[in-house]
Protein backbone atom coordinates (compact mmCIF):
# COMPACT_ATOMS: atom_id res chain seq x y z
CA UNK A 1 0.00 0.00 0.00
CA UNK A 2 1.15 3.60 -1.05
CA UNK A 3 1.68 6.06 1.47
CA UNK A 4 0.26 9.70 0.91
CA UNK A 5 1.09 12.71 2.68
CA UNK A 6 -0.97 15.70 2.63
CA UNK A 7 -0.17 19.03 4.01
CA UNK A 8 -2.85 22.14 4.53
CA UNK A 9 -5.25 23.60 6.76
CA UNK A 10 -7.86 21.84 8.99
CA UNK A 11 -10.34 24.51 9.83
CA UNK A 12 -13.50 26.09 10.30
CA UNK A 13 -15.22 27.24 7.64
CA UNK A 14 -19.01 29.82 7.73
CA UNK A 15 -20.27 29.39 4.09
CA UNK A 16 -23.23 31.56 2.75
CA UNK A 17 -24.82 30.37 -0.55
CA UNK A 18 -27.90 31.59 -2.47
CA UNK A 19 -29.36 28.27 -0.96
CA UNK A 20 -28.14 28.27 2.52
CA UNK A 21 -26.09 29.71 5.11
CA UNK A 22 -23.96 27.32 7.85
CA UNK A 23 -22.31 28.70 11.40
CA UNK A 24 -18.60 26.78 11.75
CA UNK A 25 -18.63 23.69 10.30
CA UNK A 26 -15.30 21.48 9.30
CA UNK A 27 -13.24 22.78 6.36
CA UNK A 28 -9.82 23.23 5.25
CA UNK A 29 -7.66 21.91 2.26
CA UNK A 30 -6.27 18.63 4.34
CA UNK A 31 -9.62 18.04 5.24
CA UNK A 32 -11.51 17.75 1.70
CA UNK A 33 -7.81 16.40 0.54
CA UNK A 34 -7.85 13.65 2.83
CA UNK A 35 -11.80 12.65 3.06
CA UNK A 36 -11.48 12.39 -0.98
CA UNK A 37 -7.99 10.64 -1.12
CA UNK A 38 -10.03 7.82 1.76
CA UNK A 39 -11.75 6.38 -1.37
CA UNK A 40 -8.37 4.83 -2.35
CA UNK A 41 -6.50 1.76 -0.76
CA UNK A 42 -3.92 4.28 0.47
CA UNK A 43 -1.93 5.17 3.70
CA UNK A 44 -2.97 8.82 3.80
CA UNK A 45 -1.16 11.51 7.15
CA UNK A 46 -2.15 14.98 7.41
CA UNK A 47 0.21 17.28 8.47
CA UNK A 48 -1.69 20.72 10.48
CA UNK A 49 -2.81 22.50 13.01
CA UNK A 50 -5.26 23.48 14.94
CA UNK A 51 -6.73 24.91 18.41
CA UNK A 52 -7.98 23.72 21.91
CA UNK A 53 -11.04 24.49 19.92
CA UNK A 54 -11.27 22.12 17.47
CA UNK A 55 -13.46 19.02 18.18
CA UNK A 56 -12.38 15.93 18.76
CA UNK A 57 -15.32 14.31 16.71
CA UNK A 58 -13.91 16.08 13.67
CA UNK A 59 -10.47 14.40 14.26
CA UNK A 60 -12.04 11.28 14.95
CA UNK A 61 -13.62 11.74 11.58
CA UNK A 62 -10.45 11.78 10.38
CA UNK A 63 -9.57 9.03 11.59
CA UNK A 64 -12.36 7.16 11.24
CA UNK A 65 -11.54 7.79 7.18
CA UNK A 66 -8.14 6.28 8.08
CA UNK A 67 -6.21 9.09 7.99
CA UNK A 68 -3.38 9.18 10.22
CA UNK A 69 -3.63 12.42 12.21
CA UNK A 70 -0.17 12.16 14.22
CA UNK A 71 1.47 15.31 12.01
CA UNK A 72 -1.97 17.43 13.15
CA UNK A 73 -0.86 19.67 15.61
CA UNK A 74 -2.93 20.52 18.66
CA UNK A 75 -2.07 24.11 20.59
CA UNK A 76 -2.93 24.73 23.84
CA UNK A 77 -4.96 27.64 24.26
CA UNK A 78 -4.91 28.62 20.61
CA UNK A 79 -7.77 29.20 18.31
CA UNK A 80 -8.40 26.59 14.51
CA UNK A 81 -7.84 28.31 11.58
CA UNK A 82 -11.59 29.86 10.49
CA UNK A 83 -12.86 31.60 6.74
CA UNK A 84 -15.81 32.59 6.43
CA UNK A 85 -17.02 33.65 2.40
CA UNK A 86 -20.46 34.41 0.96
CA UNK A 87 -20.86 32.77 -2.71
CA UNK A 88 -22.66 34.75 -5.36
CA UNK A 89 -25.81 33.69 -7.43
CA UNK A 90 -23.36 32.56 -10.11
CA UNK A 91 -21.51 30.17 -7.43
CA UNK A 92 -17.95 30.83 -9.53
CA UNK A 93 -17.65 34.08 -7.55
CA UNK A 94 -17.39 34.33 -3.73
CA UNK A 95 -16.49 37.23 -1.37
CA UNK A 96 -14.01 36.81 1.80
CA UNK A 97 -16.08 37.62 4.58
CA UNK A 98 -13.35 36.98 6.97
CA UNK A 99 -10.05 35.52 7.64
CA UNK A 100 -8.37 34.86 10.89
CA UNK A 101 -5.02 32.87 10.66
CA UNK A 102 -4.88 32.16 14.72
CA UNK A 103 -2.70 29.06 14.85
CA UNK A 104 -1.77 29.01 11.26
CA UNK A 105 -0.01 31.98 11.88
CA UNK A 106 2.69 30.24 13.50
CA UNK A 107 2.50 27.30 11.51
CA UNK A 108 5.62 24.71 11.93
CA UNK A 109 5.14 21.65 10.13
CA UNK A 110 6.49 18.04 12.08
CA UNK A 111 6.48 15.15 9.18
CA UNK A 112 5.41 12.24 11.30
CA UNK A 113 8.34 9.67 11.63
CA UNK A 114 6.15 6.96 9.60
CA UNK A 115 5.39 9.53 6.85
CA UNK A 116 8.67 10.42 6.21
CA UNK A 117 9.12 7.96 3.59
CA UNK A 118 5.93 8.89 1.55
CA UNK A 119 6.00 8.03 -1.70
CA UNK A 120 3.49 10.61 -3.07
CA UNK A 121 3.54 13.99 -1.22
CA UNK A 122 0.13 16.29 -1.46
CA UNK A 123 1.43 20.48 -0.68
CA UNK A 124 -2.26 21.67 -0.28
CA UNK A 125 -2.64 25.53 -0.33
CA UNK A 126 -0.39 27.08 2.50
CA UNK A 127 2.45 29.19 2.41
CA UNK A 128 5.68 28.49 0.16
CA UNK A 129 7.56 28.54 2.63
CA UNK A 130 5.45 26.00 5.24
CA UNK A 131 5.55 23.90 1.99
CA UNK A 132 8.74 24.09 1.60
CA UNK A 133 9.79 22.99 4.80
CA UNK A 134 7.81 19.81 4.34
CA UNK A 135 9.48 19.18 1.13
CA UNK A 136 12.84 18.74 3.33
CA UNK A 137 11.49 16.71 5.91
CA UNK A 138 10.24 13.95 2.81
CA UNK A 139 13.07 11.54 1.98
CA UNK A 140 13.17 11.14 -2.47
CA UNK A 141 9.07 11.06 -3.02
CA UNK A 142 8.04 9.53 -5.94
CA UNK A 143 5.30 12.50 -6.85
CA UNK A 144 5.35 15.40 -5.16
CA UNK A 145 1.78 17.65 -6.39
CA UNK A 146 1.11 21.48 -5.32
CA UNK A 147 -1.61 23.70 -5.43
CA UNK A 148 -1.37 27.21 -4.79
CA UNK A 149 -3.19 30.76 -5.18
CA UNK A 150 -3.67 33.81 -6.69
CA UNK A 151 -2.51 35.18 -2.79
CA UNK A 152 0.95 33.62 -2.61
CA UNK A 153 1.23 34.64 -6.34
CA UNK A 154 1.21 38.47 -4.91
CA UNK A 155 2.45 38.27 -1.62
CA UNK A 156 5.15 35.87 -1.78
CA UNK A 157 6.44 35.09 -5.43
CA UNK A 158 9.84 34.58 -4.57
CA UNK A 159 9.23 31.59 -2.30
CA UNK A 160 6.64 30.20 -4.25
CA UNK A 161 8.98 29.98 -7.33
CA UNK A 162 11.53 27.97 -5.04
CA UNK A 163 8.62 25.44 -4.48
CA UNK A 164 7.59 25.06 -8.06
CA UNK A 165 11.35 23.99 -9.04
CA UNK A 166 11.07 21.39 -6.70
CA UNK A 167 7.72 19.67 -7.30
CA UNK A 168 5.97 17.15 -10.44
CA UNK A 169 2.46 18.85 -11.04
CA UNK A 170 1.01 22.08 -9.98
CA UNK A 171 -2.55 22.32 -9.73
CA UNK A 172 -4.20 25.64 -10.20
CA UNK A 173 -6.83 27.59 -11.47
CA UNK A 174 -7.19 29.05 -15.20
CA UNK A 175 -7.47 32.73 -13.60
CA UNK A 176 -4.07 31.96 -11.50
CA UNK A 177 -2.32 30.12 -14.16
CA UNK A 178 -2.52 33.13 -16.43
CA UNK A 179 -1.23 35.30 -13.75
CA UNK A 180 1.96 33.16 -12.78
CA UNK A 181 2.80 32.53 -16.68
CA UNK A 182 1.94 36.10 -17.82
CA UNK A 183 0.29 34.40 -20.82
CA UNK A 184 -3.93 34.41 -21.38
CA UNK A 185 -3.53 31.15 -23.95
CA UNK A 186 -3.56 28.67 -21.70
CA UNK A 187 -1.73 26.35 -23.72
CA UNK A 188 1.21 28.69 -23.73
CA UNK A 189 1.01 29.34 -20.28
CA UNK A 190 1.23 25.66 -19.18
CA UNK A 191 4.50 25.56 -21.36
CA UNK A 192 5.62 28.45 -19.47
CA UNK A 193 4.90 27.35 -16.15
CA UNK A 194 6.72 23.86 -17.25
CA UNK A 195 9.87 25.99 -17.30
CA UNK A 196 9.69 26.71 -13.96
CA UNK A 197 10.24 22.88 -12.64
CA UNK A 198 7.10 21.06 -13.09
CA UNK A 199 6.27 17.97 -15.50
CA UNK A 200 3.23 18.55 -15.44
CA UNK A 201 0.60 21.18 -15.08
CA UNK A 202 -3.22 20.68 -14.00
CA UNK A 203 -5.60 24.33 -14.72
CA UNK A 204 -8.67 23.47 -12.95
CA UNK A 205 -11.48 25.07 -14.91
CA UNK A 206 -14.43 24.77 -12.23
CA UNK A 207 -17.62 23.88 -13.65
CA UNK A 208 -15.76 23.87 -17.07
CA UNK A 209 -13.22 21.35 -16.36
CA UNK A 210 -9.78 20.45 -16.27
CA UNK A 211 -6.82 20.26 -18.37
CA UNK A 212 -3.65 18.56 -18.13
CA UNK A 213 -0.46 19.66 -19.80
CA UNK A 214 2.72 17.51 -20.52
CA UNK A 215 5.32 18.75 -23.02
CA UNK A 216 3.67 18.50 -26.07
CA UNK A 217 0.67 16.62 -24.87
CA UNK A 218 -2.79 17.67 -23.79
CA UNK A 219 -6.19 16.03 -22.09
CA UNK A 220 -8.88 17.59 -21.06
CA UNK A 221 -11.45 16.16 -18.76
CA UNK A 222 -15.11 17.58 -18.46
CA UNK A 223 -17.05 18.55 -15.46
CA UNK A 224 -19.96 16.53 -15.42
CA UNK A 225 -23.48 18.61 -15.88
CA UNK A 226 -24.90 18.71 -12.56
CA UNK A 227 -28.94 19.69 -11.75
CA UNK A 228 -27.83 21.10 -8.69
CA UNK A 229 -24.84 22.65 -7.01
CA UNK A 230 -25.00 23.64 -3.56
CA UNK A 231 -21.98 24.48 -2.32
CA UNK A 232 -18.91 24.53 -4.36
CA UNK A 233 -16.28 25.26 -1.09
CA UNK A 234 -13.31 22.52 -0.97
CA UNK A 235 -14.44 21.13 -4.69
CA UNK A 236 -10.87 21.94 -6.07
CA UNK A 237 -8.68 20.53 -3.28
CA UNK A 238 -11.49 17.45 -3.23
CA UNK A 239 -10.98 16.94 -7.00
CA UNK A 240 -6.64 17.19 -5.72
CA UNK A 241 -7.29 14.51 -3.18
CA UNK A 242 -9.37 12.04 -6.09
CA UNK A 243 -6.29 13.01 -8.30
CA UNK A 244 -3.15 12.15 -6.30
CA UNK A 245 -5.44 9.38 -4.22
CA UNK A 246 -5.62 7.83 -7.85
CA UNK A 247 -2.23 7.58 -8.84
CA UNK A 248 -0.85 6.69 -5.31
CA UNK A 249 -3.25 3.77 -5.30
CA UNK A 250 -1.71 2.65 -9.34
CA UNK A 251 1.59 3.82 -8.52
CA UNK A 252 1.41 4.64 -12.09
CA UNK A 253 2.43 8.07 -12.92
CA UNK A 254 2.91 8.58 -16.59
CA UNK A 255 0.57 10.80 -18.70
CA UNK A 256 -2.02 8.10 -19.44
CA UNK A 257 -2.63 7.10 -15.78
CA UNK A 258 -2.73 11.09 -14.81
CA UNK A 259 -5.70 11.11 -17.12
CA UNK A 260 -7.73 8.55 -15.34
CA UNK A 261 -6.76 10.70 -12.59
CA UNK A 262 -7.70 13.91 -13.43
CA UNK A 263 -11.43 11.92 -14.46
CA UNK A 264 -11.72 10.51 -10.76
CA UNK A 265 -10.91 13.47 -9.29
CA UNK A 266 -13.57 15.57 -11.09
CA UNK A 267 -15.69 12.98 -10.30
CA UNK A 268 -15.07 13.39 -6.44
CA UNK A 269 -15.54 17.38 -6.74
CA UNK A 270 -18.83 17.14 -8.52
CA UNK A 271 -19.80 15.31 -5.39
CA UNK A 272 -18.44 17.88 -2.96
CA UNK A 273 -20.66 20.49 -4.54
CA UNK A 274 -23.76 18.76 -3.70
CA UNK A 275 -23.86 19.64 0.00
CA UNK A 276 -22.42 22.26 2.77
CA UNK A 277 -18.73 21.95 3.14
CA UNK A 278 -17.55 18.11 3.68
CA UNK A 279 -21.38 16.41 4.55
CA UNK A 280 -21.46 15.19 0.96
CA UNK A 281 -17.54 13.32 1.11
CA UNK A 282 -18.77 11.83 4.52
CA UNK A 283 -21.54 9.83 2.85
CA UNK A 284 -20.55 9.15 0.03
CA UNK A 285 -20.12 5.32 -1.19
CA UNK A 286 -18.31 3.18 -3.53
CA UNK A 287 -20.95 1.90 -5.27
CA UNK A 288 -22.26 6.01 -5.70
CA UNK A 289 -18.35 6.72 -7.04
CA UNK A 290 -18.36 4.15 -9.44
CA UNK A 291 -22.05 4.95 -10.88
CA UNK A 292 -21.09 8.66 -11.24
CA UNK A 293 -17.80 7.19 -13.03
CA UNK A 294 -20.28 5.61 -15.24
CA UNK A 295 -21.20 9.11 -16.29
CA UNK A 296 -18.72 10.07 -16.84
CA UNK A 297 -17.45 7.52 -19.41
CA UNK A 298 -21.16 8.21 -21.59
CA UNK A 299 -20.26 11.60 -21.42
CA UNK A 300 -16.58 11.67 -22.68
CA UNK A 301 -16.32 8.74 -25.16
CA UNK A 302 -17.62 8.91 -29.00
CA UNK A 303 -17.07 6.62 -31.85
CA UNK A 304 -16.75 8.10 -35.24
CA UNK A 305 -15.48 7.08 -38.73
CA UNK A 306 -12.84 8.99 -39.98
CA UNK A 307 -12.02 9.53 -43.72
Amino acid sequence: MSKLLIVGTVAFDAIETPFGKTDKILGGAATYIGLSASNFDVESAVVSVVGEDFPQEYLDLLKTNNINIEGVEVVKGGKTFFWSGKYHNDLNTRDTLDTQLNVLADFNPVVPQSHKDAEFVMLGNLHPLVQLSVLEQVKNPKLVVLDTMNFWMDNALEDLMKVIEKVDVITINDEEARQLSGEYSLVKAARKIEEMGPKYVVIKKGEHGALLFHKEQIFFAPALPLEEVFDPTGAGDTFAGGFIGYLARTGDISFENMKSAIIYGSNLASFCVEKFGTERMQSLTGSQMNERLDEFKKLTQFETQLD
